[in-house]
C-alpha cells in the first residue's frame, strides 16, 4: 500500500466546542457492526478498547474519561475492512460529522504516525498507538498456546516479538516507536496487556 496516499495532511480534528461529546455505547456498537463484518477485526478493536479503558482506570481517570478512551480504541480501525485505502480518513470524517469529542478523533488520527502523518501528542494518542500493534501480537501468541493467556509472561511475548516470522503482519518498528514515545518500558507494556487483555469484555459497562 502506498503510504503517501494514507497521509491525512492535517493536524486538527473535530471542533473544540464538542469536547466531552461522545457516542452512546449502543451508537458506537451499531457503527462498528454496520462498518465491520470481519470477526477477527472486531475482536481486535474490542481488545484495544478494553486496554484503553483499563489504562485510563489505572491512571486514576473517572468513568467518563475511561469511556472516552474506550471509544477511541473501539472505533480506531472501523473503516479498515471496507475502505483500506481511505483508512482512517473515513472514520475521522464520520466522527467529526457526529460532533464527537476532538480528543477521541485525534487519537484515532495519530495511531499510525508513519501512515497518517499525524504525530501522537496527548496521552490518549500515545497509548492508542502503543496498544494497537502490541495487542495484536499478544493475542496471536495466546492463540498458539493451549492454555491461552493463562501462565503467559513477558519473556514468552518478547521471544515472539523477536521472531519476525511470527505474526509477521505486526509491525515491530511501530511497537518500539510507540513505547519510546509513551516513555514506558516495553516489559511494563507487555505485562499490562497480558494482565488485562485476557479479561476482555464485549461491552464497557457489562
Amino acid at each position: 500500500m502506498n503510504l503517501s496516499s494514507m497521509k491525512l495532511n492535517r493536524d486538527h480534528f473535530g471542533d473544540p466546542k464538542n469536547k466531552g461529546r461522545i457516542l452512546s455505547e449502543d451508537e458506537a456498537v451499531k457503527l462498528l457492526n454496520d462498518w465491520v463484518k470481519n470477526e477477527k477485526l472486531i475482536v481486535h478493536m474490542k481488545q484495544v478498547a478494553h486496554l484503553m479503558a483499563k489504562y485510563a482506570e489505572y491512571k486514576g481517570m473517572d468513568q467518563a474519561d475511561q469511556y472516552r478512551w474506550y471509544l477511541a480504541g473501539l472505533l480506531h480501525d472501523a473503516d479498515w475492512e471496507k475502505w483500506p485505502e481511505s483508512h482512517c480518513r473515513l472514520i475521522i470524517e464520520e466522527l467529526e460529522a457526529r460532533e464527537v469529542d476532538p480528543e477521541i478523533i485525534r487519537a484515532i488520527a495519530s495511531h499510525g504516525p508513519k501512515y497518517f502523518g499525524v504525530e501522537p501528542k496527548t496521552e490518549m494518542d500515545k497509548m492508542l498507538y502503543v496498544f494497537d500493534e502490541l495487542s495484536g501480537l499478544v493475542h496471536a501468541y495466546s492463540l498458539m498456546r493451549p492454555e491461552g493467556y493463562v501462565g503467559m509472561n513477558v519473556k514468552g511475548v518478547k521471544k515472539r516479538l523477536k521472531d519476525k516470522s511470527f505474526a509477521a503482519q505486526v509491525s515491530r518498528e511501530d511497537i518500539s516507536d510507540a513505547a519510546e514515545r509513551a516513555g514506558i518500558s516495553l516489559d511494563e507494556l507487555i505485562h499490562f496487556v497480558v494482565i488485562h487483555q485476557k479479561d476482555t469484555r464485549d461491552q464497557f459497562f457489562s
